[in-house]
């Protein structure tokens, strides 16, 4: 412990032999008042700091600094090592929101808390940061996931771990795209997406993002079986066959949880060829496989070669009805491809929420699941 501001005092008034009464007349303050604070039982405030400063001639600064020194040499070692452990659980996760959003139960016991964290990210011990696969970076660069990207992506997982699905046959994933194809001409089919995923043994959830979390999607595998998780951050129908797209091409590479939070953001044109080059080939790969899957490169070449940079609407509509896919992925493409701007053809970005939140095992929007509930 440290020594006391009373006890500096008491070395000033033997300095001067000089007695508490003395000292209470030169400060004119009540006997009893300085008697404590040589005891220790009452603090030295800026008033009296200053006071005692003009007494003894060395400063107000000092005795703010001694009675500083002793009152934290008072507190308790436990009482910052459970402020120590608080920090350390809301620096590893979003609390309140996963609280608020009913992932982890809401606490204000360190203890319990730290048991709700290694329960929702299924491990025994927060010594180390919990990780979500092999890969565990954003896709636009090497920046380690944030707390909420980690824990949508556990969110994720999750709630697919709970799903039942056949066993997955790599073999089929052409035949998985084909039939999901089929059904991207018309919002309204998109509905059947989640069946269809879960007929070649493919786990599918979306989870709103968590709040000012920039992610779109992630692939990721439980044990033999892959899941994919989107997070409908965009209600466009583009933004949502491409993320999907993208996500099981990740799954056909057997690529291992990657996180991706560029897929859908409106880049400028002139951006988009920087934003391309820093992709690592793993994301550029499933970019192409996306776009690929959606309209074949020679079509969407070929209209380009004929039709740019004169991009009307009844050109779009013709070239998305004879292809079989709805306009607004060809919209889609062309704003990713640069060919027109973020803000060209907005009318044909149709939504897509309403069509695929009713058949998805979906957390968020005012909806909350029990996992244990889709066992």
């Amino acid at each position: 412990m440290a020594k006391s501001p009373g006890d500096f005092i008491s070395e000033e008034l033997a300095a001067r032999d000089w007695t508490q009464t003395d000292l209470a007349i030169i400060l004119k303050k009540p006997l009893p008042t300085v008697n404590r604070i040589l005891l220790g039982k009452h603090a030295i405030l800026p008033e009296m700091a200053i006071a005692l400063g003009e007494a003894f001639g060395n400063g107000a600064d000092i005795w703010t600094q001694r009675e500083a020194t002793y009152r934290l040499s008072l507190a308790e070692p436990a009482a910052d090592d459970e402020v120590r452990r608080r920090a350390r659980l809301f620096n590893l996760a979003p609390i309140k929101e996963m609280m608020r959003r009913g992932w982890i139960s809401s606490t204000d016991e360190t203890e319990k808390l730290e048991k709700e964290l290694c329960s929702f990210f299924g491990v025994t011990s927060l010594d180390n940061d919990p990780s979500i696969g092999a890969v565990t970076r954003r896709s636009t660069g090497d920046e380690p996931l944030t707390p909420s990207q980690r824990a949508w992506c556990y969110r994720v997982r999750q709630l697919a771990s709970a799903q039942a699905v056949p066993q997955y046959n790599s073999e089929r994933i052409e035949e998985c795209k084909r039939a999901l194809r089929k059904v991207a001409a018309f919002p309204q089919e998109t509905h059947k997406v989640p069946a269809i995923l879960a007929s070649f043994g493919i786990r599918f959830v979306i989870v709103e993002p968590l709040t000012g979390t920039k992610v779109d999607g992630v692939a990721l595998w439980i044990d033999d079986s892959p899941a994919i998780g989107l997070s409908c951050r965009l209600d466009r129908f583009d933004s949502f066959w491409f993320t999907l797209g993208h996500e099981l091409t990740h799954v056909e590479n057997h690529d291992e949880a990657p996180l991706d939070s560029e897929l859908s953001a409106e880049t400028a044109a002139d951006d988009i060829e920087s934003l391309q080059s820093v992709k690592p080939a793993m994301e550029r790969k499933a970019d192409a496989g996306a776009a690929a899957m959606l309209i074949p490169p020679a079509e969407i070449n070929s209209f380009i070669k004929r039709v740019g940079p004169l991009y009307s609407k009844i050109k779009i509509v013709q070239f998305a009805n004879r292809i079989k896919i709805h306009p607004a992925i060809v919209v889609g493409q062309l704003q990713h491809r640069g060919e027109i701007g973020y803000h060209a053809n907005r009318e044909m970005l149709a939504k897509v929420k309403n069509y695929i939140l009713p058949t998805a095992i979906t957390d968020g929007w005012g909806n909350t699941i029990d996992p244990r509930s889709l066992a």
